[in-house]
């Protein structure tokens, strides 16, 4: 069995992943990019997979009529990003404490990319989702 811990960068959130995860997803939309400050980097799991301590420091918002986006309200750390009526979170592959094991897939929303960067990982690109 397959198991990762992380943490945001203060500590107040920990969190614990059971069993497989996808590969990481790199985003360039202008959502991503305005909370992240460049791109977001994220892999997902299913909800029964995950398990959150600190839950009291953690606020949700809605990023989109269709997503909601998690944070550590002491730190500010990007940490989850949830589809409405999801049953799957996305979990920002920084926040994984190292050895993460995780493997690199795709660019997607690279038509919304900022025009400061090149993409020339060899991964595959999408211009949408």
């Amino acid at each position: 069995m397959e198991n990762r811990n992380g943490q945001c960068h203060c500590g107040a959130v920990t969190f614990a992943v059971t069993g497989p995860v996808r590969e990481v997803i790199y985003c360039h939309c202008g959502q991503c990019r305005k909370q992240s400050g460049h791109i977001v980097a994220a892999t997902a799991c299913g909800d029964d997979q995950l398990s959150v301590s600190g839950a009291q420091n953690l606020s949700w918002y809605a990023a989109s009529e269709t997503a909601m986006r998690g944070f550590c309200k002491t730190c500010g750390s990007h940490l989850f990003w949830k589809a409405n009526g999801s049953g799957a979170t996305s979990i920002m592959a920084g926040s994984f404490q190292k050895p993460s094991g995780l493997r690199s897939g795709h660019h997607i929303h690279v038509a919304d990319k900022g025009d400061y960067y090149e993409i020339a990982d060899g991964l595959p690109q999408f211009a949408q989702r």
